[in-house]
């Protein structure tokens, strides 16, 4: 990996400290670029989709190569080339186009976890994957002709920048360098200079500069000279842009330390050989294929060659066509005055990056905060209101200020589920492909938040549940097409909240679940099963480690160790997976996962000396009930009616084995809670408050509880235990 970098000066410093801020970029834009190219529609693609993947590619490839990883920077600038060609309308988009583009970006993703890992392991070759783009960019391929288009010369493919060493950064090696003139001629009274660019640990990092001038219109002209020292380039620059102007523009592949600007007024002084050399280079330039040598594209302005608004060096900052170029100085003064309003705006950044642990450790702080806050709200109850009125208002304020800090602080770790699901049209496209499958992806809810920590776990499930959804569920469009369906199947996720959980569901409209070979699969692993099952249960048994349906082990499904996984790890995080499942019609596999923050809104509830939270997004209601109203049933179930609906009754006491002072003490208040979609009524002795509690790992610290989801400390010191509401209602199903 290329750990330093040569300024102006001669002293190396370390690049090593910008490599994440790379990574983290290019992984978004290679996300973004698969996410548009999966939504191309290539019978009608239009400029601002296909300029908007080529600037994912050119941002890729310009930090590769100030890193200077060469293999990364080869292959995106081959991609670059494949669609520089079509952004320009030269060749007709295919799908092949789109599947060597998607496969480039997975293959760049593999070559940058490798130099992020240090280098470590065997590169891949891509070789593959340039053959095929240039065979495509040339148009070798089968694809349909354009009529005027296709019969119009193809250009050759671009020459590769690499960023592997030179035998020798002797002025000859750049003897093969054309001195064609590059670029659009500026207006009357434009500047004429020598620009120096140096030291250069590559030579081939000046063809850059030169992309520059044939890429944005009217930025000027740029020629090679010969003459330039060991390790530099020199170039012969006819431009209105200031030096200020270029220095920026030139940041982009060299340091401004690097960019040396003269008057070309005062000739450089050549020796003999530079000379000879030019003139050398005058009678070859002709006879070699120079890809900047190729007239400009006619498209607007900051779209020629991938420049985000307001960024530095953007054509708008270089050039006025209607300014008056009568005068150098009131030219660069004009071309000061406009940059300057713009370079404001560039630095006015919506976001920044943060390091996930500082995020935890805010977090943490403003947990402890909320304790501390309780302390005190505790300890001031018995406060006289008349005499210590400003001290219990100012503790009012501060439990006000402490839960909006709360508020704000837990927003930073939610992220919407849109970060989950946009992964999947490119595994589900790729797929369908394999099996031969049409199927169409439907995402609802994607603005629906869940903790960073839970997205994260939640992916690897969800993988599973799509992949089996197109493998198993959704058939064959012959089939289909058979059983009176359109030859596309449909696959949904959806995302929402419900109470306090959310809930992500899985649809096809498939042709469902088996029940009979489920239930034989079963009796084949020697599992006790029975016709009587009801189908929620049969259902559950596709769970079962190694269990498959399958008939053939492929690839994709069939080894029986998918959903396995799903419900391992949904059920470490606290959640449920329902099924749902009509033959011929479909399938849902729901995922209900409690949204377990660090700080949450609770109820505090009293049972004899202890002291039990509520998440106060599944309490219902609170009411007195007498002994009369509870109704015991078969097997000493309790229930009460409420409303003419009769619900199961649970009594902490007994639950959690609370010893009584005094036995004939009973309990005679009842929370009603909600969760999994039912609703059970707690007996507990007495309501203590609402309050925010600060949610600790009791099973990191101690031991997993039934039916106990964490503790927290209370205002007095002591620790109250954090009821799992969800277990508590699964507990009176059975």
């Amino acid at each position: 990996m290329a750990d330093l970098h040569q300024d102006g000066s001669g002293a190396d410093f370390d690049l090593s400290q910008f490599y994440q801020i790379f990574f983290e970029e290019a992984s978004e834009n290679l996300d973004q670029m698969e996410q548009m190219l999966l939504s191309l529609d290539l019978s009608a693609a239009n400029d601002e989709e296909l300029n908007g993947i080529f600037r994912c590619a050119h941002s890729i490839k310009g930090g590769a190569a100030t890193f200077g990883f060469s293999d990364v920077t080869e292959l995106t600038h081959r991609m670059e080339s494949l669609l520089d060609r079509l952004r320009r309308h030269e060749i007709t988009p295919v799908p092949a186009m789109v599947d060597v583009l998607l496969e480039s970006a997975d293959a760049s993703r593999s070559l940058l976890a490798r130099h992020q890992a240090g280098g470590e392991g065997e590169p891949m070759s891509t070789a593959e994957l340039v053959m095929r783009i240039e065979s495509l960019a040339q148009g070798l391929t089968e694809i349909p002709q354009l009529g005027s288009v296709a019969t119009e010369q193809v250009a050759p493919p671009p020459v590769a920048v690499t960023a592997e060493p030179q035998a020798s950064f002797a002025p000859e090696a750049v003897s093969a360098v054309s001195d064609a003139v590059i670029g659009t001629e500026p207006p009357a009274g434009a500047r004429v200079l020598h620009i120096n660019i140096g030291p250069l640990s590559k030579l081939e990092m000046g063809d850059a500069i030169k992309e520059l001038f044939r890429d944005i219109p009217g930025l000027g002209t740029i020629q090679d000279q010969p003459g330039a020292a060991d390790g530099y380039r020199l170039f012969l620059v006819k431009t209105v842009s200031t030096d200020d102007e270029l220095r920026d523009l030139f940041v982009f592949h060299v340091s401004k330390e690097q960019v040396q600007i003269s008057d070309a007024q005062q000739p450089v002084a050549l020796t003999e050989d530079a000379v000879i050399e030019h003139e050398n280079l005058a009678v070859t330039a002709e006879a070699i294929p120079d890809e900047a040598a190729l007239p400009p594209h006619n498209l607007p302005p900051g779209e020629a060659y991938g420049f985000f608004p307001g960024a530095p060096g953007a054509p708008g900052l270089l050039f006025n066509k209607e300014q008056s170029a009568q005068n150098g100085q009131a030219v660069a003064a004009q071309s000061a005055a406009k940059a300057a309003p713009k370079a404001a705006a560039h630095m006015e950044s919506t976001s920044i990056r943060v390091d996930v642990k500082k995020v935890d450790q805010l977090i943490n702080l403003v947990g402890e905060l909320v304790i501390t806050q309780a302390m005190l709200a505790q300890n001031s109850q018995g406060l006289d209101p008349t005499t210590y009125q400003q001290l219990l208002a100012g503790l009012a304020d501060l439990d006000r200020n402490t839960r909006d800090l709360q508020e704000s602080v837990m927003s930073i770790r939610m992220i919407p589920m849109s970060t989950v699901f946009s992964r999947f049209p490119r595994m589900l496209r790729d797929l369908a492909g394999k099996l031969d499958k049409k199927i169409d992806l439907i995402t609802l809810g994607e603005a629906t938040e869940l903790d960073k920590g839970l997205v994260e776990k939640i992916t690897d499930p969800l993988t599973h549940l799509v992949r089996n959804s197109v493998d198993h569920g959704i058939e064959m469009p012959e089939d289909r097409l058979a059983a009176g369906k359109s030859e596309h199947g449909t696959l949904t996720l959806a995302a929402s909240h419900q109470g306090g959980s959310i809930v992500i569901e899985v649809r096809d409209d498939g042709k469902g679940m088996n029940r009979e070979k489920i239930l034989g699969k079963a009796r084949e692993r020697g599992m006790d099963v029975s016709d009587s099952m009801p189908d929620s249960e049969v259902w559950q048994l596709i769970f079962a480690p190694g269990f498959s349906t399958a008939d053939v082990v492929t690839d994709v499904s069939g080894r029986g160790v998918g959903m396995d996984v799903v419900k391992r790890n949904i059920t470490s995080l606290g959640g449920t997976v329902e099924i749902e499942s009509t033959a011929g019609v479909g399938m849902k596999v729901a995922v209900r996962l409690p949204l377990t923050l660090a700080i949450m809104d609770g109820m505090s509830v009293g049972v004899e000396d202890e002291v039990y939270i509520l998440p106060l997004s599944s309490v219902v209601e609170s009411f007195q009930v007498n002994t009369d109203d509870v109704n015991t049933v078969a097997n000493g179930t309790q229930l009460v009616k409420v409303r003419d609906e009769y619900m199961p009754v649970i009594a902490l006491e007994r639950t959690f084995q609370v010893p009584r002072a005094d036995e004939s003490k009973t309990s005679n208040i009842m929370v009603v809670v909600e969760a999994d979609g039912s609703r059970v009524a707690l007996l507990v002795d007495e309501l203590l408050g609402q309050h925010q509690v600060v949610v600790k790992n009791l099973e990191s610290n101690y031991r997993k509880v039934p039916n106990v989801s964490g503790a927290t400390i209370l205002g007095d010191g002591s620790v109250a235990l954090i009821l799992d509401t969800g277990a508590l209602v699964r507990r009176t199903r059975h």
